[in-house]
């Protein structure tokens, strides 16, 4: 249950960013490789569609936690909740190949540990 509360929350933070990215705040420098300040139009489009997955994940990663329940069979949820574990890995590995420092510095480690909580619920579920 600690890991799916500690993954939720970091995951709600980065939830945060991209709803100010969405707005046309100017942290650019630490999502999507860091190219623009202020997101294109496209790229606060991306976000929102962003904002829209991350908040699934984290109802799956609470019902994988046991900490809440979403109506979704155990079966799919615990598949969701690989899939977004596999996902987060990826994410990791792109954060790492950003050409932003900004990025690589800040946004690989709570990435890392979003996925390594996501792969601990999905292992435990």
């Amino acid at each position: 249950m600690i890991f799916s509360i500690t993954g939720s929350i970091l995951f709600l933070i980065v939830l945060g960013l991209y709803i100010l990215l969405a707005l046309g705040l100017p942290y650019g420098e630490f999502a999507m490789g860091g190219k623009h300040k202020i997101l294109t139009r496209m790229e606060r489009i991306i976000s929102i569609i962003s904002i829209i997955i991350q908040a699934f994940a984290i109802l799956i990663l609470l019902h994988c936690g046991g900490v809440i329940s979403v109506g979704f069979s155990d079966k799919v949820a615990s598949v969701l909740c690989y899939v977004f574990a596999g996902y987060l890995s990826l994410n990791v590995i792109l954060n790492l190949l950003s050409k932003s420092k900004k990025e690589k510095r800040y946004m690989t480690p709570v990435s890392v540990v979003i996925a390594f909580c996501f792969w601990i619920t999905a292992l435990n579920f």
